[in-house]
C-alpha cells in the first residue's frame, strides 16, 4: 500500500484526476481509502461481485482456473484467510472491479470526498457531510462527475469560449520582440512602489531583480531586471556583478531595495517598515516592469523555442491595455455583480497570530476584490457571467468549479518561482502571503502558463472522464501498472449533506463509518477556505442554503483556534461529541476507519479517550507510511495511521499491574506473529503493536484502576508507549510466564524475550526459572533444582527475600505433598500482586491450584 500510495502522492492528477478538480487541504490519499473500503466493504463473500477491467460481461470465475478446476481468486477463500500475517490475500482484489451489495457508508468529516468517492466505486451506497459549503460543492461535483457526459461539458465549455475568450485575451497581448505582430501574454510582472519617508522617493520593493531562470540554450543563465533602463537581460551570475546588454549599467542583481520586512531607499539611505509605510501612505502603487510571452505566429514559423517563449521588458501598448481594462471596467457597472462584495473577515490566518504570521490587512486589503487587479476582475466578472447563463445545472457547477480553481492561481498574491520559471499557488503556505512582486497570469490561458481558467478546465475534463471510467494502478513485478477501465463510474448512489455533523440524527444504519477527522490543531479550512467560497456564493446563493452567508461557519468548526478562544479542551469535547454521533449512527457490527495524523501519546490520549467514552474499542491501527525509526526511539513523530473501531457494550474493571502485563503480553505476541510472517519495518510493526494494545486498554475504558485511582487514557497511553519502545519495567516474572506460554521453549527464546525488558538470562538463570545441564529445562514448581533454590530461601531467611513467583511456586509444591500452607499465607500478608500473579500462572498454565493455595486458609478444604 505504501509504495502505491508514494507514487501517487507525487502525481495524483495523473493517478486520479477526479481529485485534481479543486483545491481541498489535507486531502488523503485515493490508494489509502481504496484499501480501507476493500477491507472494510468485503467480509459477505455472498454480497461481493468480481469483475476483469475491461470484460464487463464475468465475474473472475471464469478467468484463471487452477488444475483442480477452483479459482484461484475466490472471495470466500480470500476472505476467511485475511488477517495480518497474511493481508495479500485480499490485496489480490485491489486492482479488480469489485461490487458489493446492499452497504451503507458514512463520511461525517467527508472534506474533499476521497473516502466517498472511493467506497462508491464498489457500488456502495454512500453519504457524506461537511460543515464547510466548499468542501461539500467539491465534493458534491466530483461524485456527479461520474454521471455526466463529457461531450455535454465539452459542448458547455465551447459556448463558454466562443462568449468571451476573445474578449479576456484581448487584454493579455503583447508586441513580439521577433516582428510585427503581437504575442501571448503568460505572466505580467509587477512590483509595489511606496514614496521614501525620508526624501520622497520612489522606492521599488524589490528584493533582489531577479525575473526568471533562463530556458533552453541559456538554461545557465538568469534574466534579470536593468534598474537603470528596465531592460530584462541575460546574465551569468544573479549574486555577482553583471552588466546590462542593453544600456550597459553594472549592477548586481541580488541587491534590491527590501530586506526584513523593511525597504531601503536607494537614494537617501532610509530602512523603513513596508507595513508601517503602507498605512502612513494609504496604500501603495503598483508598476508593470516586465513580461513572459508566447508567439504562436512565431512557434508556426518554425523559430526556436527561446524566440517565441521568453520575457521582455514592458513597453507603452502593455500600459495601455492596463488603462484600457480599467476603463472598460469603470463603464461596466452591469459586471461588478459577478465579483464580490463581502470584506475579509478578519481570523488567525488572516490577521496577525501564531498560526500564519501574517497580517493580510496591514499590507492594505480590506475587501476579497482588493486581491486582484483591475484586469482580472473585469476578466474574471466576464467569464463568470458567461458561465452563469449555461442552462444546465450540472455543467454550469463544474465550469464553475473549473472557475474556483483557477482563482488559486489568479489573484494578486502570487509570486513567481524563479527557478521553476511559473507562478506559484496562492496557498503554497496555507496563509494569505503579500509578495512586493505579484504576478498576473493570463486570465482565459493561451498555449503555456499554469493556473489559466482554460488549463483548470482541462483538470474538470479529466476528472470527469476519469469519474466515468476509472482505472487502477497497483504494482506487479516492481513496476507500476494501469489497470483497464472499471465498468462502475464514481458516485452510482451518493448524498452529500452540508452542516455541523453533530445535528445528524442517522441512527443504526451505516455498516461502515470512513473518515478522516479534523486534528486539533491543523489548517483552520474555514478562514482559507472563504477565499473561494465569496466567488462560488455569487452563482450557488439562490440555489443552496449553505452559500447564503458572508463566510463560511466558524464557530461550529471542531478544530482549535486562538483568534475565537477555542481550546483544545473544546476540541477535545467536541470531538468526543462527534465520536457520539458516528456511535448512533452505526449499526452494532459496525466499523469506525479513520485516519489519523498522529504526532505525540498526548494526542493518541485524546483521541482514545473521546473514542471509548463514547462506546468504541480500538480493534487495530495501521501505518500509512513506512519505517518510522524515530517511533521506536521513542522521539515525537508525524505520521498517519489509519485506526479501526469497533462498538463495545460495556467494559470490564482491571488492576493496572493486571492491565500492562497483558499490554505487554499482547505487544510481544504481535510483534513476534508479525516478526515471523512479514517483512516490515521495527516502525511499521510498532504502529500495528499499539493497535493491538488499544484494544486491550478499550475493553477496561474508565475501569483501569491503579494505587485506587481510575486511569486516564492519556494516563495507559503514555504507558504503552513506553512498553511498544521498549522502556517498560517489564522482569523476570513476566518473562517467565511468557516462556510457560511458548510452545517448545529454548534458550533462543529466553534471549528473545529479555530483549527491552528489566530482566536478563542471567537473572533467570540465577533463580534456576531455567537450566540446560541436561537440555533446556524450565524452573517450573516441580523442577527439582529451581525448587531446591526456593526451600534454601526459604529456610535461610524466612522468606524475606523471596519473590511473588518464588512464593506461589513454593506454596504450589507444599499442596502437592499435602503439606499445610497456611502458616505460609498468613505471615506473607498475601497482597494484590500477589493474587493477580497466581491468576496469571493458573490462566497459562491451566493450574487452578495456584489461585486456591491463596484463597483458603486450611489445606483440608481443598478438593482433588
Amino acid at each position: 500500500m505504501n509504495e502505491i500510495a508514494e507514487k501517487e502522492g507525487r502525481a495524483q492528477m495523473y493517478y486520479r484526476p477526479v481529485y485534481a478538480m479543486h483545491k481541498w487541504w489535507a486531502r488523503r490519499l485515493g490508494s489509502v481509502f481504496r484499501a480501507i473500503s476493500l477491507y472494510t466493504l468485503l467480509d459477505d463473500p455472498e454480497g461481493v461481485s468480481v469483475f476483469e477491467p475491461g470484460h464487463e460481461g464475468g465475474t473472475l470465475a471464469d478467468y484463471g482456473d487452477d488444475a483442480d478446476g477452483e479459482s484461484d481468486l475466490d472471495v470466500a477463500s480470500l476472505l476467511e484467510r485475511v488477517d495480518m500475517t497474511d493481508p495479500e490475500s485480499l490485496w489480490e482484489l485491489y486492482p479488480k472491479d469489485v461490487r458489493v451489495e446492499d452497504k451503507k457508508i458514512l463520511d461525517p468529516f467527508m472534506g474533499g470526498g476521497t473516502s466517498l468517492v472511493e467506497a462508491s466505486r464498489f457500488g456502495a451506497e454512500v453519504v457524506g457531510n461537511d460543515l464547510n459549503p466548499v468542501a461539500w460543492f467539491t465534493t458534491k461535483k466530483e461524485l456527479e462527475a461520474g454521471q455526466t457526459d463529457v461531450e455535454e461539458l465539452e459542448a458547455a465549455f465551447e459556448q463558454v469560449k466562443e462568449d468571451v475568450a476573445d474578449e479576456i485575451t484581448q487584454y493579455y497581448k503583447t508586441p513580439c520582440p521577433n516582428g510585427d505582430h503581437d504575442a501571448d501574454v503568460m505572466y505580467n510582472f509587477w512590483v509595489k512602489e511606496l514614496d521614501c519617508v525620508s526624501c520622497g522617493h520612489t522606492v521599488p520593493l524589490f528584493g533582489d531583480y531577479r525575473v526568471a531562470k533562463g530556458r533552453y540554450e541559456n538554461d545557465e543563465k538568469y534574466n534579470v531586471l536593468c534598474p537603470d533602463c528596465g531592460a530584462v537581460t541575460l546574465v551569468d551570475d544573479w549574486q555577482s556583478e553583471s552588466m546590462c546588454n542593453d544600456c550597459g549599467h553594472g549592477f548586481t542583481p541580488k541587491d534590491g531595495n527590501v530586506g526584513r520586512s523593511k525597504y531601503n531607499c536607494p537614494d537617501c539611505g532610509q530602512k523603513y517598515s513596508i507595513t508601517d509605510a503602507i498605512d502612513e501612505q494609504g496604500g501603495y502603487d503598483l508598476r508593470l516592469y516586465a513580461i513572459e510571452y508566447y508567439c504562436s505566429d512565431c512557434d508556426a514559423a518554425g523559430e526556436a523555442k527561446s524566440q517565441y517563449k521568453g520575457y521582455k521588458r514592458a513597453e507603452e501598448s502593455d500600459f495601455d491595455l492596463v488603462e484600457s481594462a480599467r476603463e472598460e471596467w469603470e463603464d461596466s457597472p452591469e459586471l461588478h455583480e459577478f465579483v464580490p462584495q463581502e470584506k475579509i473577515p478578519e481570523g488567525a490566518i488572516t490577521a496577525a497570530s501564531s498560526v500564519s504570521g501574517n497580517d493580510i490587512f496591514r499590507h492594505g486589503y480590506e475587501d476579497w476584490s482588493d486581491l486582484f487587479s483591475t484586469r482580472q476582475l473585469l476578466s474574471l466578472s466576464k467569464l463568470l457571467k458567461s458561465i452563469d447563463e449555461i442552462e444546465d445545472d450540472k455543467l454550469r457547477e463544474l465550469l464553475l468549479l473549473a472557475f474556483s480553481g483557477s482563482l488559486r492561481y489568479t489573484n494578486f498574491l502570487v509570486g513567481y518561482h524563479h527557478t521553476r520559471n511559473h507562478i506559484h499557488d496562492i496557498f503554497k503556505t496555507n496563509s494569505f502571503n503579500s509578495p512586493t512582486k505579484p504576478t498576473e497570469g493570463n486570465v482565459w490561458g493561451t498555449e503555456y502558463g499554469l493556473g489559466s481558467f482554460a488549463s483548470t478546465y482541462e483538470s474538470i475534463r479529466r476528472g470527469v472522464e476519469y469519474a466515468n471510467s476509472p482505472t487502477e494502478r497497483y504494482m506487479d513485478g516492481g513496476e507500476m501498472v494501469e489497470s483497464e477501465k472499471f465498468a462502475q463510474p464514481i458516485g452510482d448512489d451518493a448524498t452529500v449533506l452540508q452542516g455541523d455533523m453533530r445535528e445528524l440524527e442517522y441512527e443504526d444504519e451505516f455498516d461502515a463509518v470512513i473518515t478522516d477527522p479534523p486534528y486539533y490543531d491543523n489548517i483552520i479550512y474555514s478562514e482559507v477556505s472563504d477565499y473561494f467560497y465569496v466567488w462560488q456564493k455569487i452563482l450557488l446563493e439562490d440555489e443552496y442554503s449553505g452559500f447564503d452567508k458572508d463566510k463560511t461557519p466558524r464557530a461550529e468548526s471542531i478544530v482549535t483556534n486562538p483568534y475565537l478562544d477555542k481550546t483544545a479542551e473544546d476540541f477535545e469535547s467536541e470531538l468526543g461529541q462527534a465520536f457520539s454521533v458516528i456511535r448512533r449512527a452505526l449499526k452494532d457490527n459496525g466499523t469506525l476507519t479513520f485516519t489519523y495524523h498522529h504526532s505525540d501519546s498526548e494526542s493518541w490520549g485524546e483521541l482514545l479517550e473521546s473514542l471509548c467514552n463514547v462506546g468504541f474499542e480500538v480493534t487495530a491501527t495501521y501505518p500509512i507510511t513506512a519505517d518510522i525509526n524515530k517511533f521506536i526511539e521513542g522521539e515525537a513523530v508525524t505520521f498517519d495511521i489509519v485506526v479501526v473501531a469497533r462498538p463495545i457494550d460495556d467494559t470490564e474493571p482491571a488492576s493496572w499491574n493486571s492491565l500492562r502485563r497483558d499490554i505487554y503480553r499482547t505487544a510481544r505476541r504481535t510483534r513476534q506473529k508479525l516478526e515471523e510472517n512479514r517483512d516490515l519495518s521495527r516502525g511499521d510493526i510498532g504502529v500495528m503493536e499499539m493497535g493491538a494494545c488499544f484494544r486491550e486498554y478499550s475493553k477496561h475504558h474508565g475501569k483501569v484502576q491503579r494505587d485506587g485511582e481510575i486511569m486516564s487514557a492519556k494516563e495507559v497511553v503514555q504507558e504503552i508507549y513506553g512498553i511498544i519502545q521498549e522502556a517498560s519495567d517489564i522482569g523476570v516474572e513476566d518473562v517467565f510466564i511468557d516462556l510457560l506460554d511458548t510452545s517448545n521453549p529454548s534458550f533462543d527464546d529466553v534471549n528473545k524475550l529479555c530483549r527491552g525488558t528489566n530482566a536478563t538470562p542471567e537473572d533467570l538463570k540465577e533463580t534456576h526459572l531455567y537450566n540446560q545441564d541436561d537440555g533446556f529445562e524450565l524452573g517450573t514448581w516441580d523442577n527439582e533444582k529451581r525448587q531446591a533454590y526456593i526451600q534454601e530461601r526459604v529456610n535461610g531467611d524466612g522468606g524475606e527475600h523471596l519473590s511473588n513467583l518464588d512464593k506461589l511456586q513454593f506454596l504450589r509444591y507444599r499442596y502437592e505433598k499435602g503439606q499445610a500452607v497456611q502458616n505460609y499465607v498468613e505471615k506473607w500478608d498475601v497482597d494484590d500482586d500477589l493474587r493477580e500473579l497466581a491468576g496469571r500462572l493458573a490462566d497459562v498454565t491451566g493450574d487452578g491450584t495456584y489461585t486456591r493455595v491463596l484463597g483458603d486458609r486450611d489445606i483440608t478444604s481443598y478438593g482433588e
